[in-house]
């Protein structure tokens, strides 16, 4: 048996101590922030199967797996037109759009439903929130939840819960 002994400096080993302790820190908080971001942003894979929406029953139950409460009957149903090209001003909503798995540039050119729901369970707001969700051929193809309101906002289609876990 070996046994190899080597002296440490007392300045030094502080040193490696406080590198270490900070190397953890930052490691443990890069972990936590990203499950953070984790829980705002829901991964495709997450998100109810958006086929097979026929009735306005499906809609509601779509809309249910997802955390939202809305009314009994959409407050709007219009034709939409899907572009055949997008300019820059779709650009975030593209993006808002891909975030949940939807591809509008596989519908360019066709005209699809768009039914819009009083949404009644919005995080510490209760009036004007609305959801809506695109469907072309029995299939949602996109949605958001919105406010038309003061400054409004568009979000996807994800209930806002903070993640809890720790």
């Amino acid at each position: 048996m070996f046994i190899i002994t080597k002296k440490v400096h007392r300045g030094r080993l502080t040193a490696s101590a406080l590198l270490l302790a900070l190397t953890l820190i930052v490691v443990g908080a890069g972990t936590f922030l990203a499950q953070d971001i984790q829980a705002a942003v829901a991964p495709a894979e997450t998100l109810p199967d958006p086929t097979g929406v026929r009735s306005n029953e499906d809609r509601i139950a779509y809309l249910q797996s997802l955390g939202w409460i809305v009314g009994t009957e959409p407050a709007a149903v219009e034709d939409v037109l899907i572009p055949e090209t997008f300019d820059a001003s779709y650009d975030d909503y593209l993006a808002l759009q891909a975030e949940m798995g939807f591809d509008l540039r596989n519908y360019t050119g066709k005209t699809v439903k768009r039914y819009t729901y009083q949404v009644k369970n919005y995080p510490g707001l209760q009036k004007n929130i609305w959801v809506s969700l695109l469907i072309h051929k029995k299939t949602v193809i996109g949605g958001e939840v919105f406010c038309n309101q003061g400054d409004g906002f568009t979000q996807s289609l994800v209930y806002p819960v903070k993640n809890t876990q720790s």
